[in-house]
């Protein structure tokens, strides 16, 4: 019987490739570590979608030669913004965003990994910090030839986004965050478990049964969704229950002492774009997170939208998205000279 879930992928696929992206396999190390990522179309020159580690890092320069030609009119590859969007736990990175990447890839190079072990994304490593993701990203981009580009972190991703501009301050230039934190404490998990009613994240976040899936369809959005019992069926068995040992890993690896987390002094410019109904990480926290931030850190609250925004109400997401990335590429065209004062704040 047909998996309704594993069905869309090709769909899906297609519509990337038609909008100017190619997936792309990234060998970190050697029968070790693959990062899948979808980039544009451009770094995919003779040698296929594969880049094994004993390439050279300037592959993308040199498949640019081999591209076709375009326009004068048109911008040219190297003179876009490169923007990179990192998937929450739910699903690979082209599932996550497939409302939101249609809009953005016109304008910009645009980046969608799979974290490891989403999609095909794998590695052999034991390591399951979001510093360890953060690290394969920022490599996998490095191989690429992405040396500055602007983030976007939906909840898990979030978290890994917040490690990447910490690591990496000269590669990542802006961060958009929502539904998630700058780190998974022992307090701030023990708090949205106890308002949530679950036991632990695991049980939340990684249902086995029916029951459970629709629990948290329910409290991931605004609005009440009726799905067949079928797509829950099909869900559970494409999504919950592939890497689960792992994903689970992941999980555990999240959690940080509360005592030992500190709230690192970010270089870059960050929005805090948010469900204003967001029950899992619910926006008293995105205050106190910007409180905590500092000048650099705006947030922006969607109405009538829960944690899953970007899906419950993409359009008005995607254009809070496309606002923010003009005001960080205007600021940069001015030689990033606003200051921290009422002036500086983007007009969203």
């Amino acid at each position: 019987m047909v998996n309704f879930i594993e069905a869309q992928k090709p769909m899906l696929s297609r519509l990337m490739k038609m909008a100017g992206l190619r997936p792309i396999e990234i060998e970190l190390e050697p029968a070790g570590t693959t990062m899948h990522i979808w980039a544009p179309k451009h770094h995919v020159g003779k040698k296929g979608t594969t880049i094994s580690p004993l390439d050279d890092p300037a592959t993308a320069a040199a498949a640019k030669k081999n591209s076709t030609k375009k326009s004068k009119k048109k911008r040219s590859p190297e003179s876009r913004p490169n923007v990179v969007l990192i998937h929450g736990f739910a699903a690979e990175g082209n599932v996550t965003w497939q409302f939101n990447f249609g809009v953005l890839v016109s304008r910009y190079n645009l980046y969608i990994p799979d974290l490891m072990f989403f999609g095909k994304s794998s590695t052999a490593s034991a390591d399951r910090s979001p510093e360890f993701q953060a690290a394969c990203v920022a490599a996998a981009l490095a191989r690429l030839g992405v040396a500055r580009c602007d983030v976007v972190g939906f909840s898990y991703g979030g978290m890994v986004a917040f490690k990447l501009a910490e690591a990496r301050p000269e590669m990542v230039r802006s961060l958009c965050v929502s539904g998630s934190v700058v780190a998974m404490t022992d307090a701030v998990n023990r708090e949205a478990m106890e308002r949530l009613g679950a036991g632990s994240s695991a049980e939340l976040l990684m249902p086995e049964t029916l029951k459970g899936l629709k629990a948290l369809l329910s409290i991931s959005m605004f609005r009440k969704m009726w799905f067949p019992d079928r797509f829950y069926k099909d869900y559970l068995k494409q999504v919950m229950f592939t890497n689960r040992k792992e994903r689970m890993e992941l999980l555990q690896g999240l959690l940080t002492s509360t005592m030992d987390a500190k709230i690192p002094a970010f270089q870059q410019k960050i929005m805090l774009l948010w469900g204003e109904e967001d029950r899992i990480f619910d926006i008293k926290l995105a205050k106190k997170m910007k409180e905590q931030l500092g000048d650099k850190c705006f947030l922006y609250g969607i109405p009538k939208a829960g944690h899953l925004l970007h899906v419950e109400r993409p359009c008005a997401y995607n254009r809070q998205l496309q606002r923010w990335f003009a005001y960080v590429n205007s600021t940069a065209a001015g030689g990033d000279q606003a200051s921290s004062g009422e002036s500086s704040k983007p007009q969203l």
